[in-house]
């Protein structure tokens, strides 16, 4: 379909639907009263601090948001396709304070560079073609400063609403190539400093669980971004612009996750799968109704299991988009509706204070290097007397052998000793913090699965194929020799906040 096509089917389109401006108009929805009672503080939650922020508001439609934007910030700026919400917007907010409503096409609209911190977006993308989102992108990118947030929400997959629509140009898009298109635009930026490259990074991204609640519908989702240099590289990322583009091409690839699957078990990507999820689970003496934060939470094995025999609510969160894809497709097959997955990082994700009763983490935090920092997140997370419980990968003390240095760098993991990583729990506020040196369960544990790889073999190279079976065995047996030369340890840590 042409650039012109295009954008007389979406004018016509919401032509049809924004004769009367009435919320339900806008929304596509009959219920769009009762959705937005409960949608509306789920998503202003998400959002960073508004204080003293410039908003550039996109598809603001009668203002649904803006009323709560306006007062809350520095300034607004609200643009909409179509007229009368953009009067509706203007008569019903403009009283509320420093704003100015634009009725423009985003594809046409052209603003001063560097000048929002935050541009809010709410079922605007699904409504452009890629060229056009792309384009779209790269003026966002321009119009925020360094360090501004992009917010977003689209409808993925499927319509939401129940208005009979007698045609329908909205480009339903799965959540994954909506990650993949916002993360891989640049924008080059010239500045007293000379030219830097600029990208969006991934702060979060969820399901909108009002629309789960309410319609059992996992189709909405949103995204928090920032916008962040290019142009340095860490090497520790492979030559990636991202640290999570590093995770999902290369340590967790799709079939990366899966060929883990089939080692740990149905479910799980860490050590021991379900018999350590057990073991170490039955130590947080879970309660009904308790919150659960799972910190790199894989594919949600450990997180169904928790929902499904403790009666807690999960959120699963992880920085690769590929295991938290795979993690809401198990989550409708298990019909599981008190876990719940985004990906975020955790280094730059917030959530309220006391909001959890427990934190939950397997051999994830190996990926962070300010872990006192992440720990003192964790410990105003949770509520007094909430847990921590963490079992991660550890190290001997040095000197190290050349191999294991060469393993370490290749995978940027930052590791500690059992002894010190406790301590900097310690540090970050945890009381009655015991830190275990698990290192000779982890050995049985590999030794374990060498023998489940064994005995499976034929079904694996089947269903993958001999060369990633060696790649399986090869990794577990330099895994077990490192563990065996007293270079690479394994953890199990346990602490609660007083």
């Amino acid at each position: 379909m042409d650039k012109g096509t295009e954008r007389t089917n979406m004018t016509e389109f919401w032509k049809e639907h924004s004769q009367s401006a009435t919320v339900e108009e806008m929304m596509l929805d009959s219920n769009a009263q009762q959705l937005t009672q409960y949608e509306l503080p789920e998503i202003l939650e998400l959002l960073p601090s508004l204080d003293g922020l410039d908003v550039l508001e996109l598809g603001a439609g009668i203002g649904r948001y803006t009323s709560h934007l306006i007062g809350k910030v520095n300034h607004v700026t609200a643009v909409d396709f179509m007229e009368n919400f953009v009067e509706k917007n203007r008569k019903d907010n403009s009283h509320l304070g420093n704003a100015k409503f634009i009725q423009a096409d985003v594809t046409q609209l052209e603003l001063a560079k560097s000048s929002f911190d935050l541009i809010f977006s709410n079922w605007l993308l699904m409504y452009l073609s890629e060229e056009e989102l792309i384009s779209l992108e790269k003026k966002m990118l321009s119009w925020l400063r360094p360090g501004g947030y992009l917010f977003f929400r689209e409808s993925c997959f499927h319509q939401s609403g129940d208005c009979k629509r007698d045609f329908n140009p909205t480009h339903y898009r799965t959540p994954a190539h909506y990650n993949h298109l916002m993360t891989s635009v640049t924008w080059e930026e010239s500045g007293e400093q000379g030219i830097h490259i600029y990208g969006f990074d991934t702060i979060l991204s969820r399901n909108v669980h009002t629309y789960i609640k309410m319609k059992k519908n996992q189709n909405q989702v949103c995204w928090l971004m920032q916008k962040a240099r290019r142009d340095v590289v860490q090497q520790s990322q492979g030559g990636f612009s991202t640290f999570q583009q590093f995770l999902d091409n290369q340590q967790y690839s799709r079939k990366g996750i899966l060929r883990y699957e089939k080692m740990f078990g149905s479910g799980y990507v860490s050590t021991g799968g379900p018999s350590t999820t057990k073991e170490f689970v039955d130590l947080l003496n879970l309660r009904p109704g308790q919150k659960v934060l799972d910190v790199g939470c894989g594919i949600g094995g450990g997180d169904f299991y928790m929902a499904k025999n403790f009666g807690v609510e999960v959120l699963g969160m992880d920085l690769s988009a590929n295991m938290v894809q795979i993690a809401m497709e198990r989550a409708v097959q298990e019909n599981a509706p008190l876990v719940q997955f985004e990906v975020s990082d955790a280094t730059k994700r917030n959530f309220p204070q006391k909001s959890f009763d427990v934190v939950y983490s397997r051999d994830t935090i190996l990926h962070i290097s300010d872990k006192l920092e992440l720990f003192r997140k964790f410990h105003t997370w949770l509520k007094p007397g909430g847990k921590v419980l963490i079992s991660d990968y550890c190290c001997g003390q040095k000197p190290w052998t050349p191999s294991f240095q060469d393993y370490v760098n290749q995978r940027g993991y930052i590791l500690y000793t059992p002894q010190n990583y406790g301590k900097v729990l310690e540090e970050a506020g945890f009381s009655d913090v015991r830190a275990e040196d698990r290192t000779a369960q982890f050995i049985e544990v590999i030794k374990d699965e060498l023998k489940r790889a064994e005995r499976i073999k034929d079904e694996f190279i089947q269903e993958f194929s001999r060369e990633d079976y060696e790649a399986v065995v090869n990794g577990w047996t330099e895994k077990l020799q490192r563990c065996e030369a007293g270079d690479q340890r394994w953890g199990l840590f346990y602490a609660t906040r007083s």
